[in-house]
């Protein structure tokens, strides 16, 4: 089972978005396969924490425009890692510092990585690197 499309429209909407306010590495991993309560996840970064609020704005504001709405909001007040749920979707944006400590990328790294035309690429370093914690160091 792969996410269904309404929820892939809703992550590129929700990685444009976020792009749009110059968030950095938006990532979209397809865990419909390994979770049941959604299927999307889209993870993006920011240097500070005022970018990170602007960019979850600009997410919200671009989605509810869409007619959707997140069912849970978290993290906002330390604007840090902001979680937006959308039930199919499930947005975090990270200060880049967490983003490194926490990995996402790593627990998902058996996660299908969904394109979105027009983002800049990401590289695919994980791909046959077990233990490769994502780092440049050769």
């Amino acid at each position: 089972m792969t996410a269904t499309a309404e929820a892939r429209d809703l992550a590129t909407a929700a990685a444009r978005a976020a792009a749009d306010k110059k968030a950095t590495d938006v990532v979209l991993l397809d865990v419909s396969e390994r979770l049941v309560i959604t299927d999307v996840f889209v993870i993006a970064s920011a240097p500070n924490e005022r970018q990170i609020g602007a960019i979850v704005d600009n997410i919200e504001e671009k989605l509810r425009i869409a007619g959707h709405k997140p069912v849970r909001r978290e993290g906002a007040r330390e604007g840090r890692w902001v979680l937006l749920d959308y039930v199919d979707v499930v947005v975090h944006v990270q200060h880049t510092e967490e983003r490194a400590f926490y990995g996402l990328e790593r627990l998902w790294k058996d996660c299908p990585h969904i394109e979105v035309t027009g983002l800049e690429p990401q590289p695919e370093d994980d791909e046959g690197a077990d233990g490769d914690q994502g780092t440049d160091a050769p």
